[in-house]
């Protein structure tokens, strides 16, 4: 075990591609900017008597230079490659009190942005790159980490280098490797033609299929040891056709170093009794304020003022996966019914379009609002009155972790994160939201019309919105479960 055995310290490197607050696209930056400060929060007593020194590591990008002009340089590192060394450098700021390290380097140019998708070459050398970094980085500043934690593909290729180093590495000997999917179907193909100039070789290993064995996140899954999917749910699902990608078969054979941990939620960002981005504050002890929220909302969005018409939401990116284009015709479906409907988010121009065609056929009742806009979802989510998740797959989602706590109900699709996450069982006191099966309009406009048949009952819909805020989506029980596997790897070790 690294540092004095008396302090039972356990070392943990976390590697991402974003980590909020510094800078945040997707999910991935919500779960690097909180499973840090959850992971080094936990009581000793509750993991063993160790204490978790866990550090991040993310790439020194443009929107984090804005932020941060002048950031603590600590060390100069180079990554070795078949065309010469790329010099690289160290800078360190913190989130809370978690350290985190800053890398620069030639192929993280300072004016790109976080994923560049008109220039996917740039993404590949920007993220190899920043795999091997990571690991240069730390024999430079000299702290060896116990666990390399690795997020999705833009950093499984330092999973994959500590593998091919570790036996001859006498500073990594002792390393072990945990590798997070967060979004399977992200495999990092478009790295495959330049693994070559950063020194890597396609996979020999014959479990994987062809097609796979130069793309990084599939290198990273053959030799990680542990493997983490980020619900207990869309840990079953990438071991079948529909949600393996393809590498349903592989990862069959590596289930045994599989498991699920569901994302936590940041309880104090989203609190709805402490919000500073909302109209009105309330609580499950004044819950019956929340109803004002939503009559600032329909007024600022120029929606007809009605505290009983329900107010239907969707908040995120507007793509396929995310079933926007489900809501849309299964909101057709039900036009015979009261309802409001607001869409918050930007993606694919096809479902922006289809969103504001909604809006012009439906002026009174629909509003699509084609931005990122983070206050404008805290008021949404203290004002609506359903949300709307209709995602093909959801590894794990936040929505609607985010929803509940504010009294929103979600109507999704039963599957991923969403399943763990939401209760609609036949015993109605218990049930936390409404799922459906198939990812198909008609399918979603039966679970839609079942939560506007229950809005109308106010005792049964009160109920179900305090039984919501009541979850406990915190970080803690995710970070112990974390905890338990990063001690289960050092024990293999021993």
């Amino acid at each position: 075990m690294s540092a004095d055995a008396n302090l039972k310290t356990l070392r943990i490197l976390m590697i991402a591609s974003e980590a909020d607050p510094l800078v945040k696209v997707g999910g991935l930056g919500d779960v690097a900017g909180s499973l840090p400060q959850a992971l080094r929060a936990l009581p000793a007593e509750k993991i063993g008597g160790f204490t978790l020194d866990v550090r991040l590591a993310i790439p020194f990008h443009s929107v984090i230079r804005q932020k941060l002009p002048s950031p603590l340089p600590v060390a100069s590192f180079s990554v070795p490659t078949p065309a010469g060394e790329i010099p690289g450098q160290v800078y360190l700021t913190r989130i809370g009190n978690t350290p985190v390290y800053l890398i620069e380097g030639a192929p993280i140019p300072p004016d790109a942005p976080v994923y560049n998708t008109t220039n996917p070459q740039q993404d590949a050398e920007k993220y190899l790159f920043f795999s091997l970094a990571c690991l240069e980085a730390m024999r430079a500043l000299n702290w060896q980490p116990d666990i390399l934690h690795a997020n999705d593909w833009h950093t499984a290729l330092a999973v994959y280098q500590l593998h091919n180093i570790r036996q001859r590495d006498p500073f990594f000997k002792h390393t072990r490797s945990l590798l997070a999917i967060h979004n399977l179907p992200f495999l990092g193909g478009s790295a495959e033609k330049t693994l070559p100039a950063f020194g890597f070789q396609p996979s020999q290993d014959k479990r994987l299929p062809d097609w796979a064995r130069s793309f990084p996140l599939p290198l990273g899954l053959s030799v990680a040891d542990h493997i983490v999917a980020v619900s207990p749910n869309y840990a079953r699902e990438i071991l079948t056709p529909a949600f393996g990608c393809g590498l349903q078969d592989f990862l069959r054979t590596r289930i045994n170093s599989i498991s699920g941990i569901l994302n936590g939620l940041d309880q104090t960002l989203w609190d709805p009794a402490n919000d500073t981005l909302i109209d009105h504050r309330f609580s499950l002890a004044t819950l019956s304020d929340r109803v004002q929220n939503k009559l600032a909302l329909q007024e600022q969005l120029e929606l007809p003022r009605d505290p009983n018409i329900p107010l239907l939401i969707a908040i995120g990116r507007m793509d396929q996966q995310k079933g926007m284009d489900i809501a849309i015709e299964g909101l057709q479906m039900v036009t015979d019914q009261p309802w409001q409907m607001v869409f918050l988010g930007t993606g694919d121009p096809l479902l922006e379009s289809a969103c504001r065609s909604l809006q012009a056929e439906f002026p009174d009742r629909v509003r699509a609002v084609i931005r990122f806009d983070l206050a404008l979802s805290h008021r949404m989510y203290a004002s609506g009155d359903i949300l709307l998740m209709p995602s093909r797959y959801e590894p794990c989602g936040l929505a609607q972790m985010i929803a509940m706590r504010y009294g929103c109900i979600p109507v999704a699709r039963d599957t991923g994160g969403l399943h763990d996450t939401i209760q609609d069982t036949r015993q109605p006191n218990q049930n936390t939201g409404f799922l459906f099966k198939d990812p198909l309009p008609s399918s979603f406009s039966v679970a839609l019309l079942r939560a506007l048949a229950l809005y109308h009952n106010h005792s049964a819909w009160n109920a179900l919105q305090i039984r919501c805020m009541q979850q406990d989506f915190s970080w803690t029980q995710s970070a112990i479960a974390y905890a338990n596997i990063y001690f289960k790897l050092m024990e293999e070790t021993q």
